[in-house]
């Protein structure tokens, strides 16, 4: 995973659709793309486009299941960041994700 630095992290965390991504996986272990696509009323290719965004800064992992591609916070994501992550999400209205029917949900 590529060092963070917080100029990264506040970087990422100023869209919107980023930020609420990863508030909704800090809530939940792991969710799908499709999960992703309906909690946040995104198509698939840009939800895509900023997961890749979240992968590549080392902020999440992903796994596949078949068809599905499951996310979840890096392990090795350094504490403050966490910590950032905790502080946005109690100020932030965002209702908790409602699995999809598209995929099985299953956690590891």
């Amino acid at each position: 995973m590529p060092a963070l630095t917080a100029i990264q992290l506040f970087k990422l965390l100023s869209d919107p659709t980023r930020l609420n991504t990863l508030l909704l996986l800090l809530d939940n272990r792991e969710l799908c793309v499709c999960d992703l696509c309906s909690q946040l009323g995104l198509s698939q290719p840009k939800m895509s486009r900023h997961l890749a965004l979240l992968k590549a800064s080392g902020l999440l992992q992903d796994r596949r299941a078949g068809i599905w591609v499951y996310y979840q916070l890096h392990p090795s994501l350094p504490l403050w960041a966490y910590d950032i992550l905790r502080q946005a999400r109690r100020v932030t209205e965002l209702p908790s994700a409602k699995p999809s029917p598209c995929c099985d949900n299953t956690f590891d």
